[in-house]
């Protein structure tokens, strides 16, 4: 596939097997996306576990010191005497019956899915559409809880739900290209701080074996995670 001149113009800046410090990665990142869009700059971290054992599952929630910068949909899936608090705290669609047939008919128009306790029996047949997607409500990632208005305004100023694929890799936005680098480092910290933290006990070795940073349409730079796994930044 030929390369247009913005990329060839680019594809100079990142050589072959170079490594960055996270700083270096949040610079250049801006430098070797060529899209015309605000398009999104996201970590492929992966760790040196065995995600087929549940003892070694590393998923979580991370509030990004400065957003994602995007506007996240989120519906709230409670009984009446919840809606007008979820409205009230920014949620986009609240409601429950009619959004379960919707969601059963195959609409998932929203980024975040959050429901109280009591209904989430009801969410059970829900499993197919939602899960594939990583939208199913989980007590793990705060998203069932009876205290909604706290969960609408967290997933609003930037908090993110992550989770191992089969692969043993992390795949997340930690913001957009027209953030500053500094912004775009400080949230790529906070990310790879909060799964260093969440090692399992049951993980041996090197754990984070390789971190990735790219847009949609940039080259891949390679982050040096020896000096990650020693603390530094």
């Amino acid at each position: 596939m030929a390369l247009t001149k913005k990329r060839k113009s680019v594809a100079g800046l990142v050589k072959k097997d170079a490594i960055f410090n996270l700083k270096q990665a949040a610079e250049l990142i801006k430098k070797v996306n060529t899209t015309k869009f605000d398009a999104s700059v996201d970590l492929h971290i992966r760790l040196g576990v065995d995600p087929k054992k549940a003892d070694q599952a590393v998923r979580g929630v991370v509030t990004l010191p400065h957003g994602t910068g995007k506007d996240k949909k989120v519906l709230v899936l409670c009984t009446p005497d919840k809606e007008a608090e979820a409205k009230a705290a920014g949620a986009d669609h609240v409601g429950l019956d009619e959004y379960i047939q919707k969601i059963e008919k195959g609409w998932v128009e929203i980024d975040v899915i959050i429901a109280t306790p009591a209904v989430m029996p009801k969410l059970g047949k829900l499993g197919k559409v939602l899960g594939p997607r990583n939208l199913m409500p989980n007590p793990k990632t705060g998203t069932v809880t009876a205290d909604v208005a706290a969960a609408v305004k967290e997933v609003k100023l930037g908090k993110i739900a992550f989770k191992l694929d089969k692969q043993a890799i992390i795949h997340t936005s930690i913001g957009r290209i027209s953030f500053s680098p500094e912004k775009i480092h400080d949230n790529a910290l906070e990310l790879i701080n909060t799964i260093v933290k969440m090692k399992p006990t049951a993980a041996k070795g090197t754990y984070l074996k390789s971190v990735y940073m790219a847009t949609t349409m940039s080259p891949s730079l390679n982050i040096d995670t020896k000096a990650l796994n020693a603390g530094a930044n």
